[in-house]
């Protein structure tokens, strides 16, 4: 972790030395990347809730069956 914090730094610190235009460049796109990993774990949920739909793994009911489910 020692190893992984200072790689960080480091990029951190040559990151800074950059002009004001190229730290926003790079800030632009790591924020598009992380909306697309986002997408793609939502997606992966969204799959994972799917399949577990179709294999029956999922209950129906009203607010009232949930609660008592969490309370038994």
């Amino acid at each position: 972790m020692q190893r992984k914090s200072l790689q960080v730094n480091d990029v951190l610190e040559t990151i800074s030395q950059l002009d004001i235009e190229n730290q926003s460049f790079i800030s632009e796109i790591l924020s598009k990347r992380l909306i697309e990993y986002q997408r793609l774990a939502l997606a992966q949920r969204a799959e994972q809730a799917d399949r577990n739909y179709r294999n029956g793994k999922t209950k129906k009911g009203t607010v009232q069956d949930l609660w008592k489910d969490l309370n038994d």
